[in-house]
């Protein structure tokens, strides 16, 4: 029996002293000094992936200022085609005007007559 009471006893105390450990293990400052640990390992890459994050966003930011830059230049040169439409019809009417000219001029050299030169009037006086 009494082997029986010692093995109870000795389970007793070593419940206990695992209940203990198990206490100490889990308690909270020792949870908080691992925290702190693993946020000292991990804080420089964080800090890493911070200005990395802020190097992109600026680039992005940049990125997107000059897309909607381009887009704005392409809406006003959508937004222009009718004054191109209004160059090219007055660009048709001066060469339409420059043909009628030339044609104009054309023809009045062609009708006119040139007038004779002195020599060749006394040429044919002289040979009549």
């Amino acid at each position: 029996m009494e082997d029986q009471e010692m093995q109870v006893k000795v389970r007793r105390v070593s419940d206990k002293f695992t209940e203990s450990m198990y206490v100490l293990a889990n308690e909270p400052s020792v949870a908080l000094y691992r925290l702190q640990e693993h946020v000292r390992r991990s804080l420089p890459e964080l800090a890493q992936h911070k200005t990395d994050m802020q190097s992109w966003e600026e680039q992005s930011q940049g990125a997107i200022y000059s897309v909607e830059y381009a887009c704005s230049a392409v809406r006003s040169m959508a937004n222009s085609s009718v004054y191109f439409k209004n160059i090219d019809s007055l660009l048709r009417q001066a060469i339409n005007m420059k043909e009628q000219m030339s044609s104009s001029q054309g023809r009045s050299l062609h009708d006119a007559k040139p007038s004779p030169s002195p020599h060749v009037a006394a040429s044919r006086a002289s040979s009549s």
